[in-house]
């Protein structure tokens, strides 16, 4: 039976914060005018009342509607007032936004409770109760917009008296709630992750709980507020929902639980048919057309459109999802998923990832229980109608091909294809084919992601890099794979016995001294899939050789970014610091930003014992090791050229310098003549070429290969590096440099 409690309409608009919940000394409105410490209010006239009673107004009582100097109460018209009412300054104006115009006033609606801003717009709200308006609002047509004394605006919290079982959390990585986080205002996709991770941490999980109840009081009474400049129109329910400065909202079915930031940098809108329910909005943000999410976070920039489902997820910042469902998934920055058919659920992404129509990436339904997850790297692609079964983990930048996989997978080889040959019955991973087939896409995406970086407050720096401390570990990884899968390709083919170590040694001496005789193996990887069939690395060759010219490149253009900063007056200054970085160490991706496992473990141990006692201090956190990055990633790529080459100070001659600049320059124009070529293969391909009638339509549509504005920028960019290149050669080793790879391949620097 539903509960209808009468009470004397004379309460109506009072007694909003329970008796028991009042402080001693204080009474329901001591809150609020913290909230709005306006003074300029002044009561009624006996004639002003009488020409608002005259207009159709109503109060319950008119000493309780209190309006400021200069108020043209004329503009007051058809409203109800109940409890107390202030009324910020009306005159005679009209209002217009979007071809929106209204005049300025309050006309046909019902007041409960609450503060209006100077000139405000408010047509038809039928009821209004428990809000502080902004200055220049416009409400227009909504059903019901109000506060309860107990609102916590989609934040993991609890008020005065209520129990734990109504607490807020999102259930985020796992569909059994395993890594379940308490969202909150200002909540970074770094908070979440650490705050999934070291779930065997009882004292850490403790703390981060404490952590966010301290960012909060658990006091009753707060109004909702709606920031200046806000437009609200045509919108059915609004409820428990803090705005902020400039939003625009409209046609909204309803808005239940939430906190909306925006402001007049980043303004964020919420549109037709959406309904949003225990969440926090980031600034900038954008949900329109039938969106439905409950239980979530969408960082700043980020976009639900045309159907969108998004339930116990956190979405990173600069993302977009649209029609289509996302579940118990944690998603850092610059995510796509743009297609009605595609399924997300129980994942952990590393960013910069895309979602392909008909892939189901994290269904459940195959497996035992609702307990496996997806985790993923940077970089990560599964291709057009893609199914993948839980627990699946793969290394950054992941392209997988069309299929359906049907046991687990574990890749942790970067930059690979993942193709289920099913006529063959086994699985196929081809290395380094983003470098080999796709140059164009991979480095394009690098700049995308770059502009598209709105973010006011870039509290967490991200990497948008394909080489970087977390894609450049994952290499040293790769080539040790290589090396002992090769070995035991070769054994096999000979029908030998070889220990691992065996393995390793010939697979490295077959792909840096006979690199054609690899071709001839069938090279197989362990414990990439579960299950017996074949797993056959393919081009593994190439890829090695690849991967080294990677970490070299890698290297040497972040020494090159240190010369050209600090500009070193020698070489030795130059050797001096490229040797005082510290060995190579395992990094992390949280939340986009890549940190030094160490530095995180430092930091988790000063959050357990209470010397980082707030999560600012940890965004602090986030911010010093930010500035600290650039740094940081050299010192990082440094480390790893040195273990690559086995360089030694005394062997890190000019002559060795110079050598790598040149190898490096090398590998830049390789790069970017593949970038031309990959591209160039889309005009070439007969199949794309047959919808035109002619090369000249061809170019109309989609452009002129010779006008591609990227491709011309990354031979601008290859020609000022070829440019930086011999300026340090001269500058820094000066030597003459036709024998210079020689020199190098000699030392045992250098593989061919």
């Amino acid at each position: 039976m539903n509960t209808i409690i009468r009470k004397p309409l004379a309460e109506l608009g009072y007694n909003f914060i329970p008796a028991e919940y009042i402080p001693k000394g204080k009474d329901e409105y001591y809150l609020r005018f913290k909230q709005n410490p306006r003074k300029d209010y002044k009561a009624l006239t006996e004639k002003q009342i009488k020409q608002l009673t005259a207009a159709g107004n109503s109060s319950d009582n008119w000493e309780h509607v209190l309006i400021t100097p200069g108020t043209d109460v004329s503009l007051i018209r058809n409203c109800k007032f109940f409890g107390l009412v202030r009324i910020g300054k009306l005159e005679p104006y009209s209002v217009e936004y979007h071809s929106l115009k209204l005049p300025v006033g309050l006309y046909n609606s019902t007041i409960i409770s609450s503060d209006i801003g100077d000139y405000a717009a408010i047509d038809n709200v039928n009821f209004l109760s428990h809000y502080i308006v902004g200055n220049d609002v416009i409400l227009v047509n909504i059903n019901e917009l109000a506060c309860t004394s107990h609102s916590k605006y989609g934040n993991g919290i609890l008020k005065k008296g209520e129990k734990e079982n109504i607490r807020i959390w999102l259930e985020l990585c796992n569909e059994n709630a395993g890594r379940s986080v308490l969202p909150f205002d200002g909540m970074e996709a770094g908070d979440a992750w650490l705050w999934t991770r070291h779930r065997d941490d009882e004292t850490l999980m403790q703390r981060f709980k404490e952590l966010t109840e301290k960012r909060f009081d658990d006091v009753r009474g707060r109004y909702a507020t709606i920031g200046d400049r806000t437009v609200i129109k045509n919108t059915r329910i609004i409820k428990d929902v803090l705005i902020g400065s400039d939003a625009y909202i409209k046609g909204a079915n309803k808005l239940k639980n939430l906190t909306i930031n925006s402001s007049a940098e980043a303004r964020s809108q919420i549109g037709e048919g959406c309904e949003l329910v225990n969440g926090i909005i980031g600034y900038g943000c954008r949900a329109f057309y039938g969106v439905k999410a409950v239980r979530f976070i969408m960082g700043s920039f980020s976009q639900l459109k045309y159907g969108a489902r998004l339930i116990n997820s956190f979405l990173g910042d600069n993302s977009t999802i649209s029609c289509c469902e996302v579940l118990n998934s944690l998603i850092f920055p610059a995510h796509e998923q743009h297609h009605n058919n595609s399924f997300l659920c129980a994942a952990l992404l590393g960013g910069q990832s895309n979602m392909a129509a008909g892939a189901t990436i994290g269904s459940n339904h195959n497996s035992r229980g609702a307990d496996g997850e997806i985790v993923a790297g940077r970089g990560f692609w599964p291709g057009l109608c893609v199914s993948l079964k839980h627990n699946s983990r793969f290394a950054c930048f992941t392209l997988i091909a069309k299929g359906d996989f049907p046991a687990e997978l574990s890749i942790p080889i970067p930059f690979s294809l993942i193709s289920n040959d099913v006529s063959r019955d086994r699985l196929t991973i081809m290395p380094a084919y983003w470098f080999m087939y796709n140059m164009y896409a991979l480095a394009r995406n690098e700049g995308k992601y770059l502009s598209r970086d709105n973010r006011i407050q870039k509290t967490q720096h991200l990497e948008y890099d394909f080489l970087a401390p977390d894609s450049v570990n994952e290499l040293f990884d790769a080539l040790a794979i290589f090396c002992e899968a090769t070995g035991k390709a070769f054994f096999r083919q000979k029908e030998k016995k070889a220990t691992a170590e065996q393995c390793r040694r010939k697979g490295k001496e077959l792909l840096e001294e006979a690199p054609e005789k690899v071709a001839g193996l069938e090279i197989m990887a362990d414990g990439f899939e579960n299950t017996k069939r074949p797993v056959v690395l393919l081009k593994v060759a190439e890829a090695y050789r690849i991967f080294r010219e990677l970490i070299i490149y890698h290297g040497v253009s972040q020494l090159m970014g240190y010369i050209r900063e600090e500009k070193p007056e020698d070489f030795n200054t130059v050797r001096d610091y490229f040797f005082t970085a510290p060995d190579r160490e395992p990094w992390l991706n949280a939340g986009g930003q890549l940190i030094a496992r160490s530095a995180v473990q430092q930091l988790i141990e000063k959050i357990k014992t209470g010397e980082v006692d707030q999560w600012s201090e940890i965004h602090e956190f986030y911010r010093l090791e930010g500035d600290r990055y650039i740094h940081n990633k050299r010192g990082h790529a440094f480390a790893a050229l040195r273990e690559l080459l086995a360089l030694s100070s005394s062997a890190f001659t000019p002559a060795v310098f110079a050598g790598l600049l040149s190898q490096a320059l090398q590998t830049r124009e390789w790069m970017t003549e593949n970038i031309y070529t990959s591209r160039a293969k889309d005009y070439a391909n007969p199949f794309r070429k047959m919808v035109y009638e002619t090369e000249k339509e061809m170019e109309k549509v989609i452009g002129a290969l010779k006008d591609n504005s990227f491709i011309l920028q990354q031979q601008e960019e290859q020609e000022k590096f070829r440019k930086e290149i011999a300026q340090l050669q001269q500058l820094y080793a000066p030597a003459k440099t036709k024998g210079h790879k020689k020199t190098l391949r000699e030392e045992g620097s250098v593989s061919n």
